[in-house]
């Protein structure tokens, strides 16, 4: 294993690890965070899922201020504006389809504990592997440590949804409950999906002659700033046609209970905005750098910081199935890390006994 991942490491500049680990360092931090936020908007007297949805896109902005330094520091970055026109409707799709998956984990997070919405999230890496191999062959090759990684985490949602009772909020009937689970386990679905889209957009258009590389991290930046715009147009249409209308802020801010009044109101739809972002950037570049199946992989890791964190802000309640369906969270991505280092040491190894017969 340690042959193998020095082999890989040698194989890549050092900007490129320093780019995915930051990328990945921004999804184990800012997704919780959100999600912790999300939660925090609940139980301050927030209700408006629209409202909700609406704060974790409107920090479109920020990948579109990175830009500039971006240009500036990456050697050979360059602009690829404008986009051509199917770029342009790649880019309104998957920022539909953000907009709806926002809603849905809006939604999710009105009727579960925070808790147990992440453990129900971490179904997306199934969803993020078989999308991924379907839409992208040729960098999702599915062995049996992803299988067995998917069996293993689909069995610790199962786990979940059995212990249904126990972790109820005061006030939220068991068709809400319900609702919420299969929101959550949709919006996990359609994140993979996103995840897949987003790699076959850089591998069709934004890769560049010489394929995936740290010079061009740009085009990560290019395509956040013009979904999250996307999705922060669909999503403020909705939020004024089917939603309350953005005057329910200001009701819900002189309302609001979450500490601090109209300032703590304000200062959590902005956090939401921010800590959203980072995480989907972060996503993105790992989709960029890696693969589908990596960021999927990187999504299931938070679960257990989501659920810890959920537990001790907010006092969630921590039952025997719930912790159960943690350990079998965890031992499902141990598995997959397993057995996918595995994998590519007897990948190497076959290469080199295959030249020793030919020779």
């Amino acid at each position: 294993m340690m042959s193998s991942t020095m082999a890989a490491y040698h194989s890549k500049p050092v900007s490129f690890w320093s780019l995915l680990a930051l990328s990945a360092g921004a999804m184990l931090t800012a997704f919780p965070a959100s999600s912790l936020i999300s939660r925090l908007y609940y139980n301050g007297g927030g209700q408006s899922k629209w409202i909700l949805s609406w704060s974790a896109v409107a920090g479109w902005p920020i990948p579109a201020l990175l830009l500039l330094p971006s240009y500036l520091l990456l050697d050979g970055a360059s602009p690829t504006w404008p986009p051509p026109p199917r770029l342009c409707l790649w880019y309104a799709l998957l920022g539909l389809l953000s907009a709806a998956d926002n809603l849905m984990y809006a939604w999710a997070y009105a009727y579960l504990p925070a808790s147990t919405a992440s453990l129900v999230a971490a179904s997306s890496l199934a969803f993020s592997a078989v999308f991924g191999r379907i839409i992208v062959k040729k960098n999702n090759r599915m062995g049996m440590a992803t299988v067995n990684a998917i069996v293993v985490i689909t069995a610790g949602v199962v786990i979940v949804a059995l212990d249904s009772g126990s972790d109820r909020y005061p006030g939220i009937t068991g068709k809400q409950y319900a609702l919420g689970f299969v929101l959550d386990v949709a919006g996990s679905a359609l994140h993979g999906l996103i995840f897949a889209l987003s790699e076959l957009v850089f591998v069709t258009y934004l890769a560049g002659g010489s394929g995936v590389s740290s010079s061009r991290f740009h085009v990560v930046l290019e395509q956040q700033a013009a979904v999250s715009l996307c999705a922060f147009a669909f999503t403020s249409a909705g939020l004024a046609v089917f939603g309350e209308g953005f005057g329910a802020m200001r009701r819900e801010a002189a309302a609001f209970t979450g500490g601090g009044g109209k300032a703590g109101y304000v200062m959590v739809l902005g956090w939401s905005a921010v800590t959203f972002q980072v995480g989907v950037l972060g996503a993105t570049g790992v989709v960029y750098l890696g693969s589908t199946v990596l960021a999927g992989v990187l999504n299931a890791v938070r679960v257990p910081v989501t659920s810890v964190a959920a537990v001790i802000c907010f006092h969630d309640p921590m039952s025997g199935f719930k912790i159960l369906s943690l350990v079998i969270t965890v031992w499902g991505f141990g598995s997959y890390m397993v057995g996918h280092s595995g994998a590519k040491k007897a990948s190497p190894d076959r290469s080199r006994n295959g030249r020793e017969v030919m020779s």
